[in-house]
């Protein structure tokens, strides 16, 4: 069964594909002070545990893409980003969606995340998805001033 679900702007959900870790890791890096290799994203779409989703138009031309990691009966969502292009348009709100769409077949009961705590515009579609904040991590994010960001840990029940 082929996995796909709608997004926004005629754009579309569908599992990453391995020969996508170069475009990812160009996304990742615009969307983070320090950015994942295309070697780390690689590694991440072959890892069984991990499921990376990836928004993209009918010439599958990738605008964003989320990277959940299972472990037991949680859930971790480790990366989530789009091209800046597509920012405010709805596309994490979609990739966000078809995450937690696609973790209702599997064994996870609760998915964890972390967030900077300034990234006001992650934590509203956080929020609006039930993630509420469990606990802080100050330093945690290292910033290109030099200065470190606290991140906040958030966590959802799946139901």
């Amino acid at each position: 069964m082929r996995k796909l679900w709608l997004g926004p702007h005629g754009l579309h959900v569908e599992p990453a594909q391995v020969g996508d870790a170069e475009v990812l890791a160009a996304i990742h890096a615009q969307g983070f002070f320090r950015g994942w290799s295309r070697e780390e994203f690689a590694d991440f779409l072959q890892e069984t545990e991990c499921t990376t989703l990836v928004a993209c138009d009918p010439r599958r031309q990738v605008a964003g893409f989320i990277l959940v990691r299972l472990i037991g009966d949680e859930a971790e969502l480790l990366s989530i980003a789009v091209e800046p292009k597509w920012r405010g348009k709805r596309v994490g709100q979609a990739l966000l969606r078809a995450a937690l769409d696609d973790l209702l077949f599997t064994n996870a009961r609760r998915m964890f995340l972390e967030v900077d705590e300034r990234n006001s515009a992650a934590l509203r579609l956080y929020r609006s998805h039930g993630f509420v904040e469990v606990g802080r991590r100050k330093g945690y994010y290292p910033r290109p001033d030099g200065s470190a960001a606290t991140a906040l840990v958030m966590a959802a029940d799946l139901g």
